[in-house]
């Protein structure tokens, strides 16, 4: 698939969906639905597959929706198969439907939330200090490639179980992305019996080199993680800490970091 063919569409018309699509999606088990998406379980070409449909928002206006939710799929899809190209662990991308918004992907079926699973672990415990590692160190990954996921909660992270082909086809060895004499990821995950980090739900996704747009991401980690799960700031801080041992920009970005933190301080208190 050439991301050059995934241009968010310049049309004021409103795309009320391929007539073939909707119905296909009519017959499908419905998992989820959150604010912008419904999510479905189905197979695509004999394959599981989930199936991620942006409906219309009837709040807003009928052009400025159409084009956010292209917007939003094309930038999706185009940032999963950025990281699967760099090694970074996402769905793999079956099919897209740009009329009706829809992707067709990879089913992770075997996998967990970060969510569920740090709820699930004592605080202290190895397995989530490992955990905390790799997460450090697949942001860092990340954001040495400028990408900025935009949305980073721990219902986007994603424990698999199993390695399946969310690795990128191009993955390189997490060693020869690490500093010298560090532990790698392959390393780290002994405690989570061969789990692997999955990130997903790129649709606030873009590109960035700027270390404020990265400090920025971490914040909106930091804070998604301790309003779900109370007590995890050392959890965090190991996060920070592996992120700027990994991070060819750590330092630069860590130091942004405390600058937006004291900007999001002055926020809370005038309100």
């Amino acid at each position: 698939m050439a991301l050059s063919s995934l241009r968010p569409s310049i049309t004021t018309e409103v795309a009320e969906g391929s007539p073939d699509t909707q119905r296909f999606l009519s017959g499908l088990d419905l998992l989820r639905q959150g604010a912008e998406a419904r999510l479905y379980r189905g197979t695509f070409l004999g394959r599981p597959a989930v199936i991620k449909e942006r409906f219309p928002r009837k709040y807003r206006h009928s052009a400025l929706d159409s084009r956010l939710s292209n917007r939003r799929t094309v930038q999706e899809v185009r940032t999963a198969l950025r990281c699967r190209r760099a090694g970074i662990a996402a769905p793999a991308i079956y099919f897209v439907d740009l009329v009706s918004n829809v992707i067709f992907m990879e089913d992770l079926a075997d996998a967990e939330t970060l969510r569920e699973h740090i709820g699930s672990s004592p605080f202290g415990s190895r397995n989530l200090e490992a955990l905390a590692e790799i997460v450090g160190r697949t942001l860092a990954h990340l954001h040495d490639q400028d990408i900025i996921h935009g949305d980073l909660t721990t219902s986007n992270m994603l424990l698999r179980r199993t390695l399946g082909t969310s690795r990128g086809n191009g993955e390189t060895s997490e060693r020869a992305n690490s500093n010298d004499g560090e532990a790698t990821a392959e390393e780290d995950v002994k405690d989570l019996n061969g789990a692997k980090l999955v990130l997903i739900d790129f649709g606030l996704s873009f590109s960035s080199s700027l270390a404020e747009d990265k400090a920025v991401d971490l914040y909106v980690l930091e804070r998604a993680l301790l309003s779900t799960h109370p007590g995890a700031e050392d959890l965090f801080g190991t996060m920070l800490h592996m992120y700027g041992r990994s991070s060819c920009h750590g330092t630069a970005v860590l130091t942004k970091l405390k600058e937006v933190r004291q900007r999001g301080r002055k926020r809370a208190m005038v309100g």
